[in-house]
């Protein structure tokens, strides 16, 4: 028996010889017999009409083997077969000769393999036909697959959380474990690193180094680099001038959803001054035998390779060191490897496009006792001085309070706290000034002293005070004796440490993510470690013109603690796929993770260079607290930012978290310790000082990683630090007083809607209800030890009643706490002013009115407020004195009267006299209140 198999022809094949073409053609493998067709040359839709005979044994049974097409693409240039696709036929489907066949279409993204493919882009070849003799005819159902379907978005713009269908986990090592969503158990909680993005492929290419290059028939030299070509992309290391054994050490990546070639071709050329550059030789390899790596598995060791000619003459002089292998994104080589998805980025660009981890400076707080000073001697000898000191760190400035004696020692025992950051490069300059005018200070001595000096304190301990010899305020154009006599003619009396025992805040002190102190020797264990994959975004908006068109080169930045990271910059995309994961230690579950997006505009072309600002597209906060523990958030937030126009969605940021507790018992006894170390209780600050000490604290922060140069490290702009910092958290808003102001009043819901019901109780509404009530308060009144027991036995049944509806979701930024939606065009225009105003004299002088109005029934409240507490206290003062009277007879008569009393009986005539029936009640007010109302207040007084 026979078994035919007919190949009629293929559609749409991809193109694999670098040239836009293929030499296609088909292998059918059944039972370990091979046949192949004839190749199509330059085809890539080829027709081949061929049959192709297989042996079938008719005394085995069949119907359960498959039989595999193959279809190839022959290489010219090296001998080898580049795969394009394979389809796999169960002779189930057999059918009868002279029976129509079914087609089959060839989905080489289904059935791919590490070993034959390199490349996954779908085609859909070859359509096989089988025939067969004395078969019986078989239904035949074909099931078509699909890798990477689109996902059906909805056009409506709404600012809530939804849900990703992210496939995570799945095709790292160990990564199914985890699943997509969910639980994870004790065992598989550590089983794979990388599990919470989607696994993309890279081809990496590493130029370490050559030798023994050829020199140039006219230099006697080489200006050498390297070119790396794979299809239409092309990357170059830097040029060495006059060496003929450089060293780069760079790596190039190309994405593997983008290739479109079969070949790999490292050139090494020889840069010219004019014309075109001299070829010095390259190295060819095929990517179906370069290796695949994904860590955990040791770096690929580079190797020496010949140079070769491109016209295949022979071998050249020189020899290059290099590494080609297929990797992930978390192979270590990919943050600061050269992308081809950036090969239109030049210049100072290509680095500030890279991905990076930074993190924020140690920061302490430097604490100066100013005590006294001796010896102050003023210019005018006849007049004794008004005498200050004014310290200086860096760019912060702080001044005591003139001493109030004049005297030539005088005393001040006054702090001065700044922000210090190691390593301390700065220095602590002390100057003591003389008030000789309103308008003008003389310094009378100066001294300047290196931050490793001071002792470093960690506790509440005593700091030893010591005295340094001031220099007299330019001494330094005396000569001799004269300037030893006044080096040392006045001394100031400090004492100097810097606090390792409080928490820097360098952020709104709502959002903190770090609440650690300084001194490293004063951490704990870390309780949980939290993973975040930042996977990508969709439907952001234009950010710049670029072409006549719009344009946006988003890159990701997330702030927990000290460290900082930020995603690569992806061009020109409004759906940016970062598929970057990133990990922190936890301290403390109260703690925000702050993830902002921006639009790159230092690119290197079009731009104002450092003049230009990264645009800030949204930002996303998540509390650790509200996550359950070792669960997989899967979510896009909103990202909103508020224009002077109103709120706008901007797009949706997609991210992956995971909270994993790695110890209960400590998680449970950080939710009873200080939020802040115990020297902010010991020796706090005053609220001034925390607000000044921030602002420096988030300069100091910005700065330092502004400073990072281009190369090879991106700087973290300024613009970008102070968005994900809050800087501006501080500033008035009407917006934001509208929406603390609605946030106490749904505090206080609760209590109005208790109350609304207990009057509605008392009023006898609902019958039923006020029956019970009284019965429930007889039972309180007679068994008086069942009513703390009553009261936490209803939150623990209000608790569980609540968990059925527990939030499911992070919280997200709401526009309609925020008062984003329906706030005026004016307060939104006097939120973004500057400060001070920038504003016309007309704008400013409204907008003090409406401040006005607002502050004055603020006043009117405040000052009910005080009346009422006002008329409390007049009571017992005498000030009426009536009032007075009649108040001290009835405290008297109602301390005998409850002495006598017992206190059930008390209690439970008060409760009914409270609840009783609206036919004993009156509309008229009360005698109490009547009497409250009618006691004195202060208002008389006020003017």
């Amino acid at each position: 028996m026979k078994l035919v198999v007919e190949v009629i022809n293929a559609h749409d094949l991809m193109p694999k010889d670098g040239e836009g073409s293929a030499n296609p053609f088909v292998e059918v493998d059944f039972e370990n017999q091979l046949s192949r067709t004839r190749t199509v040359p330059k085809n890539l839709n080829p027709t081949w009409n061929q049959k192709l005979v297989f042996h079938l044994d008719a005394t085995k049974p069949y119907h359960r083997q498959t039989i595999e097409v193959s279809v190839y693409s022959e290489r010219r240039v090296t001998p080898g077969r580049n795969f394009l696709g394979r389809v796999r036929i169960p002779c189930s489907n057999i059918v009868k000769q002279g029976t129509p066949s079914p087609m089959h279409s060839i989905n080489p993204q289904v059935h791919a393999s590490h070993n034959d493919s390199y490349n996954l882009m779908g085609t859909r070849p070859q359509q096989p036909r089988l025939l067969v003799e004395r078969q019986p005819q078989i239904n035949t159902s074909l099931t078509m697959h699909r890798v990477n379907p689109q996902v059906q978005t909805s056009n409506d713009e709404n600012y809530n959380l939804s849900d990703t269908n992210s496939p995570l986990g799945e095709q790292w090592p160990n990564g199914g474990a985890y699943g997509r969503r969910g639980w994870l158990s004790g065992s598989d909680r550590f089983t794979s690193t990388y599990d919470l993005v989607e696994q993309m492929f890279y081809l990496y290419v590493r130029i370490v180094k050559a030798k023994d290059l050829p020199p140039s028939t006219l230099t006697s030299s080489c200006d050498p680099y390297v070119e790396v070509k794979l299809g239409n992309y092309k990357g170059r290391t830097k040029h060495f001038e006059k060496k003929l054994n450089p060293e780069w050490n760079q790596v190039f990546a190309f994405s593997k959803d983008r290739i479109q070639s079969s070949v790999l071709e490292v050139f090494v050329k020889d840069k010219a001054m004019i014309g075109r550059d001299d070829y010095l030789g390259r190295v060819v390899f095929d990517l179906n035998e370069v290796p695949t790596r994904v860590p955990p598995d040791s770096p690929l060791a580079p190797q020496w390779y010949r140079l070769e000619d491109w016209r295949e003459e022979g071998k050249l002089r020189g020899d290059i060191m290099l590494a080609v292998w297929m990797g992930t994104q978390a192979d270590e080589a990919f943050s600061d490897a050269w992308h081809s998805d950036a090969a239109t980025v030049y210049g100072e660009g290509v680095f500030n496009i890279r991905s990076k981890v930074y993190m924020s400076p140690k920061l302490w707080y430097l604490k100066v006792n100013v005590i006294e000073a001796q010896d102050v001697i003023p210019s005018e000898r006849n007049r004794l001085p008004e005498v200050f000191v004014k310290a200086q760190v860096g760019c912060q400035v702080l001044t005591t309070k003139i001493c109030p004696t004049r005297t030539t020692t005088p005393f001040w025992n006054e702090d001065l706290v700044f922000v210090a950051s190691e390593p301390f490069e700065e220095q602590l300059t002390v100057t003591v000034e003389d008030r000789v005018h309103p308008s003008k200070d003389e310094v009378l001595g100066k001294i300047s002293l290196p931050m490793t000096l001071f002792e470093k304190r960690l506790d509440h301990r005593p700091v030893h005070s010591r005295w340094f010899n001031l220099e007299r305020f330019g001494f330094g154009m005396l000569e001799g004796d004269r300037r030893n006599e006044l080096k040392f003619s006045s001394r100031i009396h400090m004492r100097v440490s810097l606090e390792g025992g409080y928490h820097v805040l360098d952020e709104s002190t709502l959002y903190t993510s770090d609440q650690r102190p300084t001194a490293r020797q004063l951490w704990k264990q870390p309780i949980g470690i939290l993973e975040v994959g930042i996977l990508g975004a969709q439907g952001l908006l234009p950010m710049k013109m670029r072409d006549g068109r719009g344009s946006t080169d988003a890159y990701c930045v997330a702030k927990y603690g000290q460290k900082w990271v930020r995603t690569r910059t992806l061009l020109d995309t409004f759906s940016p796929k970062w598929n970057e994961q990133y990990t922190w230690e936890v301290y403390d579950p109260c703690t925000v993770i702050t993830l902002g997006v921006f639009d790159n505009c230092h690119l290197g072309g079009g731009e104002n260079g450092s003049a230009a600002r990264d645009s800030r597209i949204g930002k996303v906060r998540i509390r650790l607290s509200t996550l359950e523990a070792n669960r997989i958030y899967t979510n896009s937030h909103p990202l909103l930012v508020l224009h002077p126009h109103g709120v706008k969605k901007m797009g949706e940021l997609q991210l992956a978290v995971r909270f994993t507790a790695l110890s209960l018992a400590n998680m449970v006894h950080i939710y009873g310790q200080p939020l802040l170390p115990k020297m902010h209780y010991l020796h706090p600050f005053t609220v001034n000082q925390i607000d000044n000490l921030r602002y420096q604290a988030m300069n100091t922060v910005a700065a330092r990683l502004g400073r990072a140069e281009p190369r090879p490290t991106p700087p973290l702009r300024k613009e970008v630090v102070e968005y994900m910092l809050d800087v501006d958290s501080h500033m008035w808003s009407m917006r934001r007083s509208k929406a603390n102001f609605f946030r106490i009043m749904s505090l206080f819901s609760g209590v109005m809607t208790l109350g609304r019901w207990l009057n509605d109780v008392c009023h006898w509404k609902n019958h039923v209800t006020s029956v019970l009530v009284h019965i429930l308060f007889l039972i309180l009144i007679w068994y008086p030890e069942l009513i703390l027991p009553t009261v936490f036995l209803y939150m623990f049944l209000i608790g569980l009643w609540n968990y059925r509806f527990r939030p499911r979701h992070p919280p997200h930024m709401d526009t309609k706490l925020s008062w984003a939606e329906a706030v005026h065009p004016d307060e939104l225009d006097e939120e973004f002013d500057t400060f001070p105003t920038s504003r016309t004299q007309d704008v400013v002088r409204m907008r003090y009115d409406r401040l006005r109005t607002v502050a004055g029934r603020i006043q009117t409240v405040v000052g009910d407020i005080a009346t009422q507490g006002e008329r409390f206290q007049s009571l017992l003062s005498w000030r009426d004195p009536r009032a007075t009277s009649l108040f001290v007879v009835f405290s008297f008569c109602a301390a005998v009267v409850l002495y006598a009393t017992p206190f059930k009986v008390v209690a439970l005539v008060t409760g009914l006299y409270f609840l009783r029936h609206p036919r004993f009640r009156s509309k008229m007010p009360s005698v109490p209140s009547n009497f409250f109302k009618r006691l004195p207040a202060r208002t008389d007084s006020l003017l």
